[in-house]
């Protein structure tokens, strides 16, 4: 593909098909809802689009790479569902679950719980969700899902993450437990040494013992996540890496229904030491439009992964060239760190 036709925020050649599937756990007893979104054809010859052209398996390729999202804290498997999809329609075999906090009942939060006893809960969920990803690409990568996904056959070579928040904090540990992640995507990311309060604790040693080229996106107005807790993140991430900025964005520019999903927070009173977060928010009228966030995450996100995953000079070029023109020209405000 030619550097001056490559094009991430567009639309890929491929319809997607999404389908809905459970997986069981059975060492931790634990049955997760998973979705995977993969492109018309896998397996099955030619599919219409939704233009009503024919579309086929991508030419060359008898393997898929596969992604694994990871959504943020109390999220679900479908909350950037905008990003799964955009990938997918480009040849990739993308896969979110809903992670232990939102299945495992002894994860949720109950009423009248001490201090000591919430502590105990919180580094359950934070200690539940490594695992999670472990299992969900050992399910996969065993074919285990074949029957619901017929003919799939995924790339183990060929292995992304991405998440956000909570997800971001999963996708930035795991390749220190799990050799097969061969690149990684944090939205929006956790995992900063000074958490504002109501945040999730979370740590991040990046020992990862090889180098896994990241990209990191992220906010300029994050509220609960601010700017430069992703810069120190960043800061100590090993090997290539990227950190590209959003403007007038807040932290749910990563997800779906962001016009919606912001200003439901905003009204919401939440509890304990997160109660000022809405109040800290902007209006979603003095931000980025949600189909701008979207244009932004879908094409970078891309990009990273072309680059890391299939090694697309054309990929490779895009992001090294100038990112805050290339946004410019699609009406999206943001700019490359450092």
């Amino acid at each position: 593909m030619e550097s001056a036709a490559y094009d991430p925020y567009a639309r890929g050649p491929f319809s997607v098909v999404a389908h809905t599937f459970e997986a069981l756990d059975r060492r931790r007893n634990r049955r997760f809802p998973c979705e995977i979104w993969y492109p018309a054809g896998a397996g099955e010859g030619n599919h219409s689009t939704d233009a009503g052209e024919l579309c086929t398996a991508p030419a060359g390729s008898e393997t898929y790479p596969l992604v694994v999202f990871s959504h943020f804290s109390g999220g679900n498997r479908r909350s950037s569902s905008f990003l799964c999809d955009h990938l997918a329609s480009y040849g990739y075999v993308v896969a979110a679950m809903d992670h232990s906090e939102v299945v495992a009942p002894e994860l949720s939060a109950r009423a009248g719980e001490s201090a000591s006893e919430r502590a105990r809960r919180v580094d359950a969920v934070i200690a539940a969700r490594v695992p999670d990803v472990q299992f969900l690409l050992d399910y996969l990568l065993a074919g285990q899902a074949s029957e619901e996904v017929a003919g799939l056959e995924l790339d183990a070579a060929r292995i992304g993450l991405v998440g956000h928040s909570f997800g971001g904090w999963t996708v930035l540990a795991t390749p220190e437990i799990d050799p097969r992640v061969q690149s990684v995507v944090a939205l929006a990311p956790g995992g900063s040494s000074h958490p504002l309060p109501g945040v999730l604790p979370l740590q991040l040693t990046f020992a990862w013992g090889r180098e896994v080229p990241t990209l990191y996106l992220a906010a300029e107005n994050d509220v609960p996540i601010p700017l430069r807790g992703v810069i120190e993140l960043f800061e100590r991430t090993p090997g290539p890496k990227r950190l590209i900025v959003m403007r007038r964005a807040d932290h749910q520019h990563f997800i779906d229904d962001v016009e919606g999903a912001h200003e439901a927070l905003r009204a919401m009173s939440l509890p304990g030491e997160a109660a000022w977060i809405p109040e800290k928010m902007r209006p979603i009228a003095e931000l980025s439009s949600g189909e701008a966030a979207h244009r932004f995450v879908q094409g970078l996100t891309l990009a990273h992964l072309d680059a890391t995953l299939r090694r697309l000079e054309a990929a490779e070029h895009f992001l090294s060239g100038d990112i805050e023109d290339t946004l410019a020209v699609r009406g999206i405000e943001g700019f490359a760190y450092g």
